[in-house]
C-alpha cells in the first residue's frame, strides 16, 4: 500500500511532461536501459517500454521490475525529472541486472543526493 502511494506521488504522467524531459534532458545508456534526466525542484519518474522489447506481457513485466528497482533508489536520489527507458535486452534481463544498470546510470548522472 505504501509503495503504491509513493509511486503515484512521484510519477510522470502527461505526454507533455515526457516530451519536455526528452527534449531538454541529458541521457546515458547501459545495456538494458537508458536514463534521461532534467534537473528540477520536484522528483518525478516516468518509465518507457517500447514495442521492440516484446509483447504486452513482457513489456508490463519489464515496467514492473523497473518501478521496483527505482523505488529502492528513490530515497537516495535528488530532485529531478527522470525517464527510465527499456531497451530490447531488458526483456531477458534479471531484476538484479536491471537494478545494477539503474544504479550505474544514476551514479553516472550524479543523481544521488549528497549525504552528510
Amino acid at each position: 500500500m505504501f509503495e503504491d502511494n509513493m509511486q503515484q506521488q512521484y510519477r510522470l504522467r502527461k505526454n507533455s511532461q515526457f516530451q519536455y524531459v526528452y527534449r531538454k534532458g541529458k541521457g546515458f545508456g547501459a545495456k538494458e536501459i537508458s536514463l534521461i534526466f532534467v534537473p528540477s525542484r520536484q522528483k518525478l519518474v516516468g518509465f518507457s517500454v517500447g514495442k521492440k522489447v516484446g509483447n504486452a506481457v513482457t513489456r508490463n513485466r519489464v515496467k514492473r521490475r523497473l518501478r521496483a528497482a527505482f523505488i529502492g533508489e528513490l530515497p537516495k536520489v535528488g530532485p529531478g525529472l527522470y525517464i527510465v527507458a527499456a531497451r530490447s535486452a531488458a526483456a531477458d534481463a534479471s531484476f538484479q541486472d536491471l537494478r545494477r544498470s539503474l544504479q550505474y546510470l544514476l551514479k553516472k548522472h550524479r543523481a544521488y543526493a549528497i549525504q552528510s
